[in-house]
């Protein structure tokens, strides 16, 4: 074995401090468990890098061959792969193995990671006059400015700002250097990652002859329960009227939302995407990873917009709608954008050409 490879860890993940048995997941979390419920488990891991000592999970039928090769004490599988994993030790088969991992994963970071503390950090800057709920964690340089409301179990991380009269709802985590200014109201059990930022200004601006003119923006952000915000999104407030993101939304990393804009409950969005100003967006839907959607139009519920595509107009119905061209070589893309610079032309002499040979 090289130097390189015995330098790498024998085990990845979040390890338990002690084993469990696979009969006390199925107590806890639900499902049929089919084998020796005293098989011991102290990971999650993938089936391809799993070990005796794991619980690994089948969310997709293409992964199907890796259950003859995984080393894994227990699998979460879906009735229809119970024949398949059958040479495992122990099963778990529930109707929604993706679903049960993420349960899962929450009852395993209960019980791995270390309870946050409560209290002010000596160096936090807190306003005399701020609420502050019980068990309430403000962290190491930490700001928090006059009016704020900190609800009950909020844990504000290290250097983060809370502006004037911010409200954060009871048990809402905001991990280190989030951002959240005036005018800002986030709900209850949301997390907030590090680089966040809420309430900047919108991009408002009117020409004139001597340049741009800044257009104040007054308005704030609403942001319901349960809401989760990746690593740099950015969220401005509104012109007038707040921007409004909806109970159970889910953001990723790298986001922007511009000002006046509301979505829907439950709506998720993937990673570098991109909302222009006062757009609605409905509940339930999906937008992909760098997706583009235009300001001022309308996007119905249920809507499904695939990764990269340009919204350039309002959807009325929901549906999965992709707007990309695939990726081809050079050579190729220029001869078909040459062609489709010129599909109105054809488009007529077709017809010209249907008009003359029709009886």
């Amino acid at each position: 074995m090289s130097a390189t490879a015995a330098a790498q860890p024998q085990h990845r993940g979040t390890v338990l401090p002690q084993p469990v048995r696979v009969a006390d997941l199925v107590a806890a979390l639900g499902g049929e468990l089919v084998g020796d419920g005293e098989v011991r488990i102290q990971r999650i891991a993938p089936l391809d890098s799993a070990d005796e000592q794991t619980v690994a999970f089948l969310a997709s039928a293409r992964y199907q061959v890796q259950l003859g090769q995984t080393q894994a004490a227990c699998v979460i599988v879906a009735p229809a792969m119970r024949e398949a994993a059958s040479q495992r030790p122990a099963l778990i088969v529930t109707p929604d193995s993706y679903l049960y991992f993420a349960r899962l994963t929450q009852w395993w970071a209960a019980r791995c990671r270390p309870a946050a503390p409560s209290g002010i950090h000596p160096s936090a800057a807190v306003a005399a006059d701020v609420q502050v709920g019980p068990g309430v964690l403000i962290g190491a340089q930490a700001v928090v400015e006059p009016g704020a409301v900190l609800g009950e179990g909020a844990h504000i991380g290290a250097l983060c700002h809370i502006g004037a009269g911010v409200e954060i709802g009871a048990h809402t985590r905001l991990a280190p250097n989030v951002v959240l200014m005036h005018g800002t109201r986030v709900g209850a059990r949301c997390l907030l990652h590090s680089g966040v930022v809420v309430g900047a200004d919108g991009f408002g601006f009117a020409p004139s002859a001597a340049g741009w003119v800044k257009i104040e923006q007054l308005g704030g952000v609403w942001i319901g329960d349960d809401v989760e915000i990746g690593a740099n999104t950015c969220i401005d407030r509104g012109a007038l009227d707040d921007t409004v993101i909806g109970s159970g939304v889910k953001l990723d990393n790298l986001i922007q939302i511009a000002h006046n804009v509301q979505i829907g409950e439950r709506t998720a969005m993937a990673g570098c995407a991109a909302v222009a100003g006062s757009t609605r967006i409905g509940s339930g839907c999906t937008i992909g990873g760098a997706a583009n959607i235009v300001g001022h139009i309308s996007i119905a519920d249920g809507v499904h917009v695939s990764a990269a595509s340009l919204v350039m107009s309002s959807l009325t119905k929901p549906g999965h709608y992709t707007g990309v061209y695939p990726l081809e070589e050079h050579a190729d893309w220029e001869k078909n954008a040459a062609t489709l610079r010129r599909l109105h032309g054809l488009r007529e002499r077709m017809r010209n050409l249907e008009k003359k040979i029709r009886p």
